[in-house]
């Protein structure tokens, strides 16, 4: 198609026709891999006398095109885009780039930085000579253009994917530092020479963000650029042509310039101009950046900040660098010494000023209130806003500089407390009120470990802050909330003050302004994480939830939810009547955020992070009330369509959140329902197609459908989930490309099949087998191989007839158990075992090697009973160490907390999990125990298993406290019970192997079967007092 015709087609694209539109884009779409398309595309994009709009398109579709096609998308495919039309394009765009307007060039831009990504050195080692000419002859924008996108590849790279950088500045700084240096002597300069400076500015930083070229590193050639950035940051912005309309003006070239000369000035002095830095040669530059320039930085930002207390106009953002600055001056002793002449001024009147709330607050409060509160509470804006350098910066300096700055700077916020309450209302100065308590919350770690202040807090909030619950001025009743949140911990002498905080906070959630009510509900979750007597906040509580949930429907802030899970964790089971409504409340804001999260199509949305903490404060929920099977089955209708939609591929942001609420329900309903069942095929196809990442979490909720549901798991064909899960781990296992990491999950999900169906999948035992053995055979990782010896454990101990049958029909008998033997025996020089740490490794290895000990002559012969007998006995006695070890720590961790270290639930229910005796009858720590079995079992998955880390060779891991079929069965009495086996089937056999005993083998064995008898006595002893009634100890 030629140029004349494919501008018709991209003219019938802009049709209102709808069916013209869609015959214009099936043309394109036919015609995009055609030979030279792309440079007739681009003549149309370059042609002046073509339609703007029609030229828009053309862009528009060359931009997309380019960037799907520039670059196959798999290794080894073909390129969609013949090399002579590439060679084209890449000489015609640097000369086009100039040519087209503003809007077209954007396009064009893109399309050039993804050529550049791609091809250059290697495809286009012409590109930097053509910049290098440009720039010498006078070409200057397209020159500066191309070369800023050139650098900005390398900004964030580092070691040798930089090496290019220093080619680039090599050949291109002397004629960049010529035209900087002409453009910066120009008598009142054009806005076009700002873009021209803006252009060199951010090639300068791309090219020094993380190193600085050696080039550059040269004292004269350092010290050139230096002067023309100190020239540009010292010369005021010019008057002429500024913008009226504030929003406008921050964007104008000129303070743009301003904004990326105070950007590469802090980037040097925090970088590279710190003197604790260890590179001898970067410590020179860093003295000689110090002794020349930080100072008079530091003199040009304090004039610059001039501006703003003469009531000039300062853009935010370089307002925030200039303070950013400072910031980091004031640990420095000689930029302190510097900045201390001018601290008062700089203090008093504009770092205060900028801290109190202002004309711009105040409309937005007035106009958006939803905005100012978003934006309250971005950290984004965080980055940008003048007020929270302010912050930041009074903050650093009572902490580094206090002993000089505290008592001054509260002095300072006193006063104007004192000549707030003495003025009349019509005189009360407001907004430095809310500066005041500003600076009051800011500083609230410092205050609180200060004396006097400490001792003065209570007086203060009471005299100061609480009577701005009842203002007239909301911003003030928000700050107050605000300020409350921060000093709730603090020890009231008088609870009543405490209370009336606490009853004004909730008050103020019902406040007519939003920012109260938000800000009120934040503070909340201080005074609720603070209250020691719950009985201030439950009679309420019905109320708080109903006001809570308005706000919700309001507002999608993430924060709002973490008061939520506060007040749930505070409370625990006595949450119980509201945890149906609360779970409703939440799965209706969840999907009004993902609605939101859709709409915006923006992964840091509010409403997408609000999303994700909707369903947090669903298992906190369900965790608070798991003691409660039943009302588990009244939750699940109001959860299962989100469990539905989002194991798709359209939870993928939400999946791990959603995971853990499906372990929850599958872990403490009564009964899997038939519901929950059809989860499962959606966990099998997200496992195959997209979701390894997250096998150790969906372990958790197949764990418990296998364990909890096993007869439906059995017997039902349509699905057949035994099926499904074969052809889910047998691909995973086979996939030599799947780190072992990954993989990790599958033998623990094998032996959850072979634990939990004893006696009824003897058809898999085979097949599971080989793909282990195969695996096994690949595998280098210490804690996978571990894992995958467990399965032949596991299948042992299942039927030890039948897998040793199926080890010498596959002729691996002799491998494995060699293999198996070495792993047993190897230890460190400190003695500790390589292989196996955990308890319950050992006591799966324990059980499958001793059920081979009953087994016939013609299956076991002597010898290899002989080693399978001593092998057990030395793992006994290893397993008998650790759970005394574990035992003992226990004890230790419990008595610490009896004594007042500790006093945290989770701590005290570890300890029980850990053989610690507790009280009989104590009902509190059973019902602690109960509620966080389903976190225990979680633990196994979504905890990290570092096969490295030898800090944890035989610490709690992560599957010590799950829930198995082998919890019930002791493996020393299964030893001794297997043995007494062998004896009454073959006498002579038993005697044979008790004689081959040396002394220290004879002793072991004695010693294992005193304790087996020992733990009869105790399981006994167990099974009694469960039957009546009493605690069994923990």
């Amino acid at each position: 198609m030629d140029v004349q015709s494919l501008g018709v087609v991209l003219q019938a694209a802009l049709s209102p026709n709808p069916d013209e539109r869609k015959a214009a884009e099936q043309s394109l779409n036919q015609i995009q891999y055609a030979p030279q398309h792309l440079v007739r595309m681009l003549q149309i994009i370059v042609d002046g006398n073509c339609d703007i709009a029609v030229r828009q398109v053309a862009s528009i579709h060359f931009k997309n095109f380019i960037a799907k096609n520039w670059s196959p998308q798999e290794i080894g495919e073909q390129s969609k885009i013949l090399p002579a039309d590439k060679e084209l394009v890449r000489q015609n765009i640097l000369v086009f780039i100039v040519q087209v307007p503003p809007l077209l060039r954007l396009q064009l831009g893109e399309c050039l930085k993804t050529i550049i990504h791609s091809d250059y050195p290697e495809q286009w080692p012409s590109l930097l000579h053509w910049v290098k000419h440009s720039l010498q002859a006078q070409q200057v924008y397209g020159a500066l253009f191309v070369l800023r996108i050139l650098s900005r590849k390398y900004e964030f790279k580092s070691d040798e994917e930089r090496i290019p950088v220093h080619h680039i500045v090599q050949e291109t700084f002397p004629s960049l530092m010529v035209i900087f240096n002409g453009l910066v002597q120009i008598p009142s300069p054009s806005i076009e020479v700002a873009d021209l400076i803006k252009l060199i500015c951010k090639i300068f930083w791309s090219s020094i963000y993380l190193e600085i070229p050696k080039q550059i590193f040269d004292p004269n050639v350092f010290n050139a650029w230096m002067v023309l950035f100190l020239n540009i940051l010292e010369r005021p912005v010019p008057l002429e042509g500024q913008p009226a309309d504030p929003d406008v003006r921050k964007s104008w070239g000129w303070w743009k310039v301003k904004k990326w000369t105070v950007h590469i000035l802090n980037r040097l002095y925090t970088r590279f101009g710190d003197l604790k830095l260890q590179n001898p040669e970067n410590r020179a530059f860093a003295k000689m950046f110090q002794t020349n320039y930080a100072g008079k930085i530091l003199e040009c930002h304090l004039n610059l900040l001039n501006v703003i207390r003469a009531g000039g106009y300062l853009p935010d953002r370089v307002t925030n660098l200039i303070l950013q600055y400072l910031n980091s001056s004031v640990s420095k002793a000689t930029m302190y010494n510097l900045l201390q002449p001018r601290l008062d001024i700089l203090l008093f009147e504009i770092i205060f000023p900028l801290m109190c709330f202002n004309d711009n607050d105040q409309k937005l409060w007035d106009e958006d209130p939803h905005e100012y509160v978003r934006k309250g509470y971005d950290i984004i804006e965080d980055l940008y806003s003048p007020r929270t350098a302010a912050m930041d910066f009074v903050s650093e300096l009572v902490r580094k500089r206090g002993k000089e700055n505290l008592h001054k700077f509260i002095l300072y916020v006193v006063e104007i407390f004192r000549r707030y309450n003495e003025a009349a209302i019509e005189y009360k100065a407001y907004r430095q009120k809310d500066g005041a308590l500003l600076a009051i919350g800011a500083l609230c770690d410092k205050l609180k470990q200060t004396e006097p202040y400490k001792s003065e807090l209570e007086h203060m909030l009471v005299q100061h802050v609480f009577p701005e619950f009842n203002s007239p001025v909301g911003h003030l009743r928000a700050k107050a909330a605000w300020v409350a949140g921060q000093y709730a911990h603090i020890n009231f002498s008088d609870t009543n003050n405490f209370r009336k905080a606490l009853q004004s906070v909730v008050a103020g959630m019902r406040d007519p302004e939003l920012p109260v009510r938000v800000d009120s509900v934040f503070a909340l979750r201080s005074f609720v994480e603070a209250c020691k007597d719950l009985d201030e906040i439950r009679p309420i509580l019905p109320q708080l939830l109903d006001e809570f949930f308005k706000l919700m429907n309001e507002v999608e802030n993430e924060d709002l939810v973490f008061t939520l899970e506060t007040i749930v964790d505070k409370f625990g089971e006595e949450m119980a009547p509201f945890a149906l409504g609360l779970c409703q409340n939440l799965a209706a804001a969840f999907w009004r955020c993902m609605h939101t999260a859709e709409d915006n199509d923006d992964a840091d949305d509010p409403g997408a992070l609000a999303a994700v903490g909707c369903l947090r404060a669903i298992s906190t929920i369900l965790e608070s009330v798991s003691s409660l099977p039943q009302l588990f089955v009244n939750i699940e209708p109001t959860l299962l369509p989100i469990m539905r939609r989002m194991l798709t591929t359209d939870g993928q942001e939400v999946f791990e959140e959603v995971l853990e609420i499906l372990s929850y329900m599958t872990f403490y309903s009564p009964t899997l329902s038939m519901e929950m069942w059809t989860l499962w095929p959606l966990l099998m196809e997200a496992l195959s197609d997209w979701a390894i990442d997250y096998f150790s979490n969906i372990l958790v909720p197949l764990d418990n459908f296998i364990s909890r549901g096993t007869a439906h798991y059995l017997t039902c064909k349509e699905p057949d989930y035994q099926q499904s899960l074969w052809n889910v781990i047998s691909v995973i296992m086979v996939d030599k490309n799947m780190e072992d990491n990954d993989i990790e999950p599958a033998p623990k999900l094998i032996e959850v099949v072979f634990q939990n169906c004893r006696e009824r999948v003897d058809h898999w035992i085979e097949p599971y087998i080989r793909i282990t053995v195969d695996r096994l055979r690949r595998t280098e990782g210490a804690y996978l191989k571990c894992l995958l010896m467990q399965v032949i454990a596991n299948a042992l101990y299942y039927n030890a007839s039948l897998t040793l049958n199926i080890l010498q029909k596959l002729g691996v008998a002799t491998e494995i158990f060699n293999h198996w033997f070495q792993m047993l025996q190897q230890t460190k020089k400190s003695g500790v075992r390589v292989n196996f740490k955990r308890e319950h490794d050992k006591k799966v290895c324990c059980l499958g090697l001793t059920a081979l000990i009953p087994l016939p002559v013609d299956q076991l012969p002597v010898e290899a009973l002989q080693r399978v007998f001593k092998a057990t006995l030395d793992l006994l006695v290893a397993y008998k160490d650790q759970v005394a070890e574990a035992a003992k720590e226990a004890e230790a961790e419990h008595d610490d907390d009896m004594n007042g270290l500790q006093s945290d639930e989770e701590d005290d229910a570890e300890d029980g999990e850990m053989g610690v005796d507790a009280e009989d009858g104590d009902e509190d720590n059973n019902k602690t125990l109960q509620r966080l079995a389903a976190q225990l079992i979680q633990a196994r998955a979504f905890r990290s298993n570092d096969e490295d880390d030898d800090d944890t060779d035989d610490d709690y891991s992560d599957d010590e406290e799950q829930q198995s079929p082998i919890d019930e069965v002791d493996p020393f009495v299964f030893f001794v019970d297997s043995t007494k086996a062998l004896r009454a089937s073959d006498e002579s056999r038993f005697q044979s192997l008790t004689q081959a005993l040396d002394l220290h083998n004879q002793a072991l064995a004695n010693a294992v079967f005193q304790h087996a008898e020992q733990r009869r006595v105790e399981i006994e002893k167990e099974k009694l007092e469960k039957a009546s009634g009493a605690a069994p100890p923990s």
